[in-house]
């Protein structure tokens, strides 16, 4: 089975895929490409659904190593919001 390993940072990416067996866990996959969840990476997806190491993969899954969030998603939008009403 192919799966697609995801990780991002500002300005830049990586991506790779992998050829798995069948009933591989995102662990798996992490040790075939190398990869693993460091200071940088604090939590795993499985297209964009939270998963854990154990969580098993299927055909063309895309795998993402999720970075911290920089600011509260709810501040970001009230920010946004107000600066539109002062324009």
């Amino acid at each position: 089975m192919r799966v697609e390993l995801v990780r991002a940072w500002p300005g830049r990416f990586d991506s790779v895929w992998l050829a798995l067996a069948p009933g591989a866990c995102v662990a798996d996959a992490l040790a075939a490409a190398g990869w693993r969840l460091d200071d940088g990476f604090v939590a795993l997806a499985v297209f964009g659904q939270p998963a854990s190491p154990q969580t098993e993969l299927h055909e063309g899954d895309r795998i993402e190593l999720l970075r911290p969030l920089q600011c509260d998603p709810m501040q970001a939008r009230r920010r946004r919001a107000a600066a539109r009403a002062r324009r």
